[in-house]
């Protein structure tokens, strides 16, 4: 078995952890209805409430690329880049297998 990962990390600007929270979630919610995403996890950093950490599991890289064109998706971005302190950085990984996947 092989999927495409991420592990996203986002920082929000002073006073503005809680919208993008918002903003995170409703991205989860709207991509997790496109063909291919098996998980999409936000999570805060319990050292640091504005940082928080996206996790992504998907069947293709091709499909994580194709989530970005969702309806709804490039309103997300344009709302959320004005919060986030710096630039966002991430990881990719293949994922192997293990307990939890589709």
């Amino acid at each position: 078995m092989s999927k495409y990962g991420l592990h996203g990390k986002l920082k929000a600007t002073p006073g503005n952890a809680e919208q993008l929270a918002s903003i995170l979630l409703q991205a989860s919610e709207l991509v997790s209805k496109t063909k291919g995403c098996n998980l999409y996890i936000i999570s805060r950093d319990k050292d640091d409430e504005n940082m928080f950490w996206v996790t992504e599991i998907w069947d293709t890289k091709e499909d994580h690329h194709l989530s970005l064109k969702t309806e709804g998706a490039a309103e997300l971005v344009l709302q959320a880049l004005p919060i986030i302190e710096g630039s966002p950085s991430g990881r990719e990984f293949e994922i192997i297998g293990g307990f939890g996947l589709k």
